[in-house]
């Protein structure tokens, strides 16, 4: 996940998964053990929403990234009354109930909170506890159940060496472009959450470590690797997850021809299939307690080669989860 540099992660089955397909052997059980163990660490981190990142990582990307964060939720935080009185208290409430390894659930911190006399509804306990970790003081805790649980950062993430501005906005430009190049200047911006002015600036600090092709009009950036990858025949992502979601352009994710397919299936649309690089339909799956079912809906009809490859994904899938597996194929496209 260090080479990611982070993976958004507010669905946390689906974060799960981007993680696994991108490991030669991963389980769903084992990537819950990492995150109980304090091996990943989940909080908001890059722009308004949750990211998995290493523990390492998470204190320098947060001194860099939470201001930008904090600017782009101050509207809503003027409309829920959350002001800087009401954040140290409900800091210090929630400080206070966490220490001691002391792990809460959401509902739980909820009811701390009550007790001082803060009232939260959904959005509002959101942003309160958002707040908490934007300040670097509270962070993922290990699972009770099926719970995610919060925990002290102090109490769950080693010291680790500062960084200063310079040296954090270089290693976050390296570790993007490195991940996910060929990329423009205005994506890492967007993935970062960063000013379009930080973003330059760190692509300054690397301009010798990033080599520059323009495409279609477009100046794209990238680590030279020496070699050039092709993309996998078949792959089953999530919406959210990178390869999908770190581009502020993805005009080129998807053949013209299936954007319409996309946008007429508004929120339904949560997984998509992937197919020689390109967005060419969806799926979802429905999970019982010894099978995953996963229906496939390709936005045109498929060959033998690009079926042949979604069922080893499925398959994939089936072994990252530890389930047997069924596939329900959607009627085909007219």
């Amino acid at each position: 996940m260090g080479w990611l540099g982070a993976v958004q992660a507010q669905d946390w089955p689906a974060a799960k998964w981007s993680l696994g397909m991108r490991m030669k052997r991963a389980t769903d059980s084992a990537v819950e053990r990492a995150l109980d163990a304090g091996e990943i660490i989940r909080t908001h981190v890059l722009r308004p929403t949750w990211h998995l990142v290493l523990p390492e990582d998470v204190r320098w990307m947060l001194e860099l990234t939470a201001p930008s964060v904090r600017r782009r939720m101050a509207s809503y935080n003027r409309k829920l009354k959350i002001d800087g009185p009401l954040v140290r208290k409900s800091n210090a409430t929630i400080a206070g109930a966490l220490r001691g390894s002391n792990h809460l659930t959401r509902a739980e911190i909820k009811e701390r909170l009550a007790g001082v006399g803060i009232a939260t509804d959904v959005q509002r306990l959101a942003h309160v506890v958002m707040e908490a970790e934007l300040e670097g003081l509270i962070c993922s805790g290990p699972r009770r159940g099926k719970q995610l649980t919060y925990a002290l950062l102090d109490e769950r993430v080693p010291e680790a060496p500062n960084r200063s501005r310079e040296e954090a906005l270089a290693e976050l430009c390296l570790r993007y472009f490195r991940a996910h190049g060929p990329a423009q200047l205005h994506d890492f911006a967007w993935w970062s959450g960063l000013s379009m002015e930080d973003a330059r600036q760190a692509l300054e600090i690397n301009a010798s470590r990033l080599e520059e092709a323009t495409m279609s009009g477009r100046s794209f950036r990238f680590v030279p690797s020496g070699r050039t990858p092709r993309p996998p025949a078949a792959l089953l992502l999530s919406i959210y997850d990178e390869y999908t979601i770190a581009y502020a352009d993805r005009s080129d994710l998807s053949a013209a021809r299936d954007v319409d397919s996309m946008l007429a299936m508004g929120n339904a649309l949560t997984a998509v299939i992937v197919l020689d690089g390109k967005v060419a339909g969806a799926w979802k799956r429905a999970l019982t307690r010894r099978q995953v079912t996963v229906e496939l809906r390709p936005f045109r009809r498929l060959s033998a080669a690009h079926e042949e490859a979604l069922l080893a994904q499925v398959e994939r899938l089936g072994a990252f989860l530890g389930l047997e597996t069924r596939v329900a194929w959607a009627p085909p496209p007219e």
